[in-house]
């Protein structure tokens, strides 16, 4: 059984640097299911052509080396919020689905509440994916589970959502509950549906496939993008002479299926529907970069821009293949994995006159530190529950010595919950295969007789195939010893113990420690 552990350290803080003297408008662009090799200015093999992002690029600075916390949706998209490993939420693989309920607790920080603490008006803008309650018509009975279109008839959707992105410290927020591809179809506007569904829609291309669900005369799947960047737009407009600086959460629902570029852009690419997609977004971000322009803000405003996980397969790797473009680069598999294709993402940071243009870092850093670095940036004091896994990249921005930035490892998390600790050179992954959705898949034949565990040299073996575990019995011992502190401690930053949700006692964490009995659990 693991036992609580204490960091030894008093209360967290960060304080304003002395090279932050006004504090910028933040705008975090978060794609879904973009792959690392899917821009060029990460991919110098790439055939996707993605000239505004790679001149975000050229204007900031790229980090080749940057991860989520999962290699999939929900869980990202909850570390990017509290600055937490989403594994010590009550979520412990899988994702949510257009029907779930709020993961994020109102009282839990987020960096939306953090930063309107400080000053900003904050908005949300896209997919959430993080669950929200839906009212419904008739408290006898719930809702399904969200993957067949009768689970949502209990919906009252004239009511409003409750325990929403609202709740969490976002003043405005404009979305819908899943990915695009998960009912229902409707967009919530401050915690109100703008239009009740009346009809229940599917597609089932290759491409273009939605699951059947009950859809709003005012969500247009094809059009769900190009509204979340209008929308965008006309928020940036709307705040650019405010006094107060702003914070734009734009969770995009693509690359993700379905695969909808609009007829503008369809054929573009001469690849497949997937490229086509890209190229649109790549599009967009040149006319947001346009937008801030126009408005004369560029020079005060900090750009982010990333994905949530490695690339799926729906983008059709094979055909992608055959015109010589791979979205995971030089990576072992995508989405869904714990190989680095499921978790290594491009990661942009475009801040004018703070930010050397043209720079590059091989830093190895999580989408997680957003929420500490938000909270230097605005001088903001962290408390023992805040950030628990987040360590501030500014010093990085700030071209500080490397030092300065405190992260010495990383936790990587699959779809079915399995792990890797990366420390340094060396990768450790708890699990005999993929954790995912490539193989050799959990459960399955391949899998059968392989080591339990997977260590690699990320320096000469980036690919991950050649498993060292036997070689180096002492550095397996020290990175399982690291992952089981790492939990036992609920956190990864210094300072007091604090605790994890629910029982820890599923077999990823098993593989990482045996526990006293199937029912068992770290102290928390």
């Amino acid at each position: 059984m693991l036992l609580a552990l204490p960091i030894l350290g008093c209360k967290k803080t960060v304080k304003e640097s002395s090279k932050v003297q006004v504090r910028p408008n933040i705008i975090y662009v978060l794609a879904d299911d973009l792959g690392y090799g899917d821009i060029g200015a990460f991919n110098p093999h790439g055939k996707i052509k993605t000239p505004a992002i790679d001149q975000l690029a050229a204007e900031g600075i790229k980090f080749t080396d940057a991860h989520t916390s999962s290699a999939v949706c929900t869980p990202t998209r909850y570390s990017i919020l509290t600055g937490r490993y989403n594994w010590r939420s009550p979520l412990k693989s899988g994702v949510l689905t257009g029907a779930s309920k709020a993961l994020i607790p109102n009282e839990r920080t987020t960096v939306a509440s953090l930063l309107k603490k400080q000053g900003y008006h904050t908005a949300f803008i896209g997919k959430w994916h993080l669950g929200w309650d839906w009212a419904l018509q008739s408290t006898d009975s719930t809702l399904g589970e969200g993957w067949n279109h009768e689970d949502f008839s209990n919906i009252d959707f004239s009511k409003p959502i409750t325990n929403g992105p609202n709740g969490l410290g976002f003043d405005y927020t404009y979305g819908h509950s899943g990915s695009l591809d998960m009912a229902p179809y409707v967009y919530v506007e401050n915690g109100k549906a703008t239009m009740v569904p009346d009809s229940i829609t599917e597609d089932t291309g290759k491409y273009t496939w939605w699951r059947k669900g009950p859809t709003s005369k005012d969500f247009i799947h094809e059009d769900v993008t190009p509204n979340f960047f209008r929308k965008s737009f006309a928020h940036i407009k709307e705040r650019a002479n405010k006094e107060e600086p702003f914070f734009l959460y734009l969770a995009l629902p693509s690359p993700h299926t379905p695969i909808l570029p609009t007829e503008e852009w369809q054929g573009k690419s001469n690849i497949n529907p997937y490229a086509d997609f890209m190229m649109m977004i790549d599009d967009y971000m040149g006319q947001l970069a346009q937008v801030l322009k126009e408005t004369g803000i560029e020079g005060e405003t900090m750009v982010i821009f990333t994905s949530d996980n490695g690339c799926s397969p729906q983008a059709d790797f094979a055909v992608l293949a055959e015109k010589g473009h791979d979205p995971s680069y030089v990576f072992r598999g995508h989405k869904a994995d714990i190989y680095e294709g499921g978790h290594r993402v491009p990661f942009i940071v475009k801040w004018p006159k703070k930010v050397q243009p043209g720079s590059s870092s091989d830093q190895t850093i999580c989408t997680t530190d957003f929420f500490a670095t938000a909270a230097e940036i605005t001088g903001a004091q962290l408390q023992e529950n805040e950030g628990e896994d987040s360590f501030s990249m500014l010093p990085l921005l700030l071209d500080s010595p490397s030092s300065d930035y405190k992260r010495t490892s990383i936790v990587h998390h699959s779809i079915n919950g399995s792990f890797a600790l990366r420390k340094g050179k060396w990768k450790l992954i708890f699990a005999p295969g993929s954790g995912g959705w490539s193989s050799p898949k959990p459960n399955s034949k391949e899998e059968e007789g392989l080591p339990a565990y997977q260590l690699y040299d990320l320096t000469t073996d980036i690919s991950e195939q050649e498993n060292l575990q036997e070689k180096y019995p002492e550095v397996v011992k020290e990175l399982k010893a690291e992952m089981i502190s790492l939990i036992a401690n609920g956190r990864s930053t210094p300072g007091n113990t604090q605790s994890n949700e629910m029982p820890l006692n599923g077999k990823p964490w098993k593989q990482i420690v045996q526990f006293t009995d199937a029912n068992s659990s770290a102290s928390n």
